[in-house]
Order: structure tokens, then C-alpha cells, then sequence
């Protein structure tokens, strides 16, 4: 049978400079021709890569050439891991069927990942995504409080289904005439860098938790009731965005207070990433604990699974509810063994360490680069977390959008694959695989590096002598050892210490 030529329409992006408005990519298949959706969107997506398969954190293309991954916090312990393709391969030789049956897979995978998490965190839902994760956490803090309104933070993404649309800024700003809904509030994003309080702020987190307890105050005014306020525990597609310490704990309060529950999304961060924690949420300290604590991505290395864990108390109130609930595929057993493989890979490999050592790592070659090069702004971030914010002005902080998008660009040429994101698109996001090694941040900072010279150069930029802030205070850099690693100055935390602490964390994964 001859083959036919099927095409394939992407969109653009934001930044026309870079993009096309459709790009048509040509596929070979013995089928009739089809069009994707123009809402669907891939990586460099006006000249994107056919990758065949990965190993670790590189991919590989149809041509064979290999490329860096400092993308996909996806294959959290390294693509196609083969301790966690044997698990699911020797499972799915056995049975796969749904949840109503017993099995012993569900229950140990329950039982180790309560241990990673607080004593009042006792109750497991197993479903498929982190969109339906956080779509059930709406439903258990909406039964459980009897209230309906939900406070998010602007530039917050949670998922994609219509429930989250409406919770998620990052989605709905981009709405032509959408209105938001009048049971969504959207309070300040806790940015110390472009943010209403920034880090020479004497108290970002009460200012910042006060601008939660003010929404609560109105909604109550109008007669409406908070059912829960819901955070990534650290911004992703916001821009890589930190906390200030204590902030969780004091908009818990004010929450709690009013009758709704605490939602720490760990879609995007959890699972070691964070290097001197097992959750991003526990960077707030350990009086600080969540009422729901939503999980997806790295919990399967790629395969469809993730998970609800509450108190129960919270549990209760949704089985009085007299609604059964009940997930076809959600835990079953191949699902649950692939997630004892990964919590085997995390622990066995020491990820949550190499991630400590590597992001510690990276963001002191990134700082160097911040001393070095006027357009980056702004290094933050924790373990393989990390964000670098390029700007053409430090005063104004003028989002450097454009170039951004140059350099994920040119470092594609060069086989690297980094992303830039946040609600102006110029913060390069680093959240690679766990394996990623000191080598691999010295290359990609390398070649950032050199194209920011390049760049600089044909701008005609130089460093200032002297950085002050939009108010005029003098700019506080920020410090490393936030990362908690050890430094030749001797600030911060020493290596050892730090490696203690995820050495226990890492023990808790044991059954």
C-alpha cells in the first residue's frame, strides 16, 4: 500500500519573532490525512524534534543525535530506568485490573508513601494525572467545609480540566473577554523579585499572607465561604517562584480560620526534587502541614498515575457524602508497581542528594553567569529547581522576552532542550531528570554562557557598575546556600549536614 503524506498543524506561541502561526509538520504513515487540534502545542514548535527514545537524562531523535534534557521533571529518576521498566513489564505479564479487586501492590505503595509524608496525612486516592488529582482535592475540600469559593495565587497553574481552568491564572489571563468566576479568588504571587513585596521587604510573608486574609474578608463580605486555598508548594509555569519562608503557615491560619483547608500542589516539585526535602512544602518548616497534598508526574517516571493524600478527618466527611467514589484505573497494580520503583530508584541512587549536590551546583555557575551577564536578573531556586530571570534593565526589571526565547533556541542548535516560562516568558526553567550531573550543568551553563555574550554584544550591554532596586534600595543577591549547599565563604549550611538530612529523608522511603 502506498504511503500518504498526513499533516500535522501546531500553533504559535506568544513571541512571534520566533514562531510561525502554524507550523506544518509532514509525517509518514499509511493513513488518511488528519489535523491535531491548533490548540495543541509542542517544544520549538517552529522547528521541533522527533525524538525515538531517551535513556537517563538524554533524548535521542530519528537521526540519532542526542540532546541534553534540562526539561522533563517527568522521568524524575531518568528516562526508560530499567528497574522501573522491568516493574511494570513484570506486572502487566501478571494482571492489570482495577482498584475493586485486592492486591498486595496497592497497599505496600500506599504504605510507603505515607512514610514520606506527615502522621496526619493517612489517607490515599489513587488516580491517573495531576489534573485529576487536584480536581478531586476541590471535592474533598468543598465536601468537607461545605463552602464553595477558592483562593489561588495569580500565575498558578493546577491542570487542565474545566475546574482548574478556573483556578489557574496562567490559563484563564489568556482568555479573550473570559470573565473569572465569582467563586475564584487570585491573590498576590509571593515573588521576592517582581513582586508587590520583594526581598528587602522587612516581613514578605506576612505582607503577602495579609493579602490572602484581605480576600478572605471581601469574599465574606459578599456572603461567600472559602472552601480551600490552593498553592503550587513552589511556582512552576509562574516562573520559578519561592516562598518566603513562614508564608504557608501564617495564609494557613488565616484559612483555617475562616473554615477552609490548606492545598499544597507537589504536581511539579515533589519526590526529592527539592534535595533538602522529600516536599517542596517542608522547605516552610516542619510546623507547617498541609490538609491535601496533591501529586503527579514524577510519582510514575512517565507512566499515567497520581495520587490524593489527606487526613482523615477529611476522608470521612467525603465518604458521608454518600457518594461512592472510584477510579477505573487509579492504583492498580502495574500503576503501583512502577511507583515502588521509582521510591526503590530514589533511594538506592541517592537522587534526592544528587539533587541537592547538582542544583547547589548549578546555581552557583548561574550566579557567576548573574555576575558576569546584565541580562540575568534574578537566580532562585531549590535542588533541581531552578530559575533563571533575564531582564534588559535590573532597575525596571523589563522582561527580556525575546531573548529568552533565543536562547532555548540556539541551545537547541547545540543539542540542549531548556524551556522559558513564567507570565512573561523570560525566566529559563532547569527541572531535569534526578540523574543530571555536575557535568551536564557545567556544559549547558557553558554554552548560556556564550550566547548571552553573543546577545549582549550585539545589544550593546554592559554591567553596571552599581544595581539598586525599582524603589531604589540596593538589590540583595540571592544567596546560595538557600539551596542549601556548602560554600567556600563558609554561609550556609555545611555539605555534610545537608547531606545527612536527605540521607534521612531518603530512609523514610524504606518499609
Amino acid at each position: 500500500m502506498a504511503q500518504e503524506v498526513v499533516s500535522a498543524h501546531f500553533p504559535a506561541t506568544k513571541n512571534q519573532d520566533y514562531h510561525h502561526d502554524h507550523q506544518l509538520l509532514q509525517y509518514q504513515c499509511i493513513k488518511t490525512p488528519f489535523s491535531f487540534s491548533p490548540s495543541c502545542k509542542v517544544f520549538f514548535s517552529h522547528d521541533p524534534i522527533k525524538i525515538v527514545r531517551a535513556k537517563g537524562q538524554y533524548m535521542y531523535d530519528e537521526n540519532g543525535v542526542r540532546y541534553l534534557d534540562c526539561i522533563n521533571n517527568v522521568a524524575h529518576v531518568g528516562h526508560s530506568h530499567p528497574m522501573v521498566v522491568k516493574a511494570g513489564a513484570e506486572q502487566m505479564e501478571l494482571l492489570n485490573t482495577n482498584s475493586r479487586f485486592l492486591h498486595d501492590n496497592l497497599v505496600q505503595y500506599a504504605q510507603r508513601l505515607q512514610a514520606t509524608l506527615p502522621e496526619k496525612l493517612s489517607v490515599c486516592y489513587f488516580v491517573n494525572s495531576g489534573s485529576e488529582a487536584n480536581d478531586l482535592a476541590l471535592r474533598l475540600a468543598w465536601e468537607y467545609t461545605g463552602h464553595k469559593d477558592v483562593i489561588t495565587l495569580d500565575n498558578a497553574y493546577h491542570g487542565h480540566v474545566s475546574s482548574l481552568i478556573n483556578i489557574s491564572p496562567y490559563k484563564f489571563h489568556q482568555l479573550a473577554n473570559a470573565e473569572q468566576s465569582k467563586s475564584v479568588h487570585v491573590a498576590l504571587s509571593p515573588d521576592l523579585y517582581r513582586g508587590n513585596y520583594r526581598q528587602d521587604h522587612p516581613d514578605p510573608a506576612t505582607a503577602y499572607a495579609d493579602d490572602v486574609n484581605n480576600l478572605i474578608q471581601k469574599a465574606h463580605e459578599k456572603g461567600h465561604k472559602v472552601a480551600a486555598f490552593i498553592a503550587e508548594s513552589l511556582q512552576s509555569c509562574g516562573g520559578q517562584v519561592i516562598p518566603p519562608a513562614g508564608y504557608f503557615q501564617k495564609v494557613a491560619q488565616h484559612v483555617h480560620q475562616a473554615g477552609g483547608l490548606f492545598i499544597a500542589d507537589e504536581v511539579q516539585v515533589g519526590f526529592g526534587r527539592v534535595g533538602t526535602h522529600f516536599w517542596a512544602f517542608q522547605l516552610q518548616g516542619e510546623d507547617f502541614v498541609p490538609d491535601i497534598v496533591t501529586m503527579g508526574k514524577p510519582i510514575g517516571n512517565g507512566h499515567p498515575m497520581s495520587c490524593v493524600v489527606t487526613t482523615r478527618e477529611v476522608a470521612e466527611a467525603f465518604k458521608n457524602s454518600g457518594m461512592e467514589y472510584f477510579n477505573t484505573f487509579g492504583g492498580n497494580p502495574v500503576s503501583c508497581a512502577i511507583g515502588l520503583a521509582v521510591l526503590d530508584v530514589i533511594e538506592k541512587e541517592d537522587l534526592q542528594g544528587n539533587a541537592l549536590r547538582v542544583g547547589g551546583y548549578l546555581m552557583r555557575l548561574l550566579e557567576q553567569q548573574k555576575e558576569k551577564h546584565p541580562l540575568v536578573g534574578d537566580i532562585r531556586g531549590r535542588g533541581l529547581f531552578v530559575g533563571a530571570e533575564l531582564v534588559r534593565d535590573r532597575v525596571k526589571l523589563t522582561p527580556a522576552t525575546a531573548e529568552a526565547q533565543d536562547i532555548i533556541y540556539k541551545l537547541k542548535e547545540q543539542h540542549i532542550l531548556l524551556s522559558a516560562d513564567g507570565p512573561h516568558r523570560n525566566v529559563l526553567k532547569f527541572k531535569p531528570p534526578m540523574c543530571f550531573s555536575e557535568e551536564d550543568a557545567d556544559m549547558v551553563v557553558e554554552k548560556i554562557d556564550q550566547i548571552l555574550t553573543d546577545i549582549e554584544k550585539a545589544l550593546g550591554l554592559q554591567m553596571p557598575s552599581t544595581v539598586h532596586t525599582e524603589n531604589g534600595s540596593h538589590k540583595r543577591n540571592v544567596q546560595p546556600e538557600e539551596n542549601g549547599c556548602h560554600h567556600s565563604n563558609g554561609i550556609g549550611h555545611s555539605r555534610d549536614t545537608s547531606q545527612q538530612h536527605a540521607s534521612q529523608q531518603n530512609k523514610r522511603l524504606r518499609p
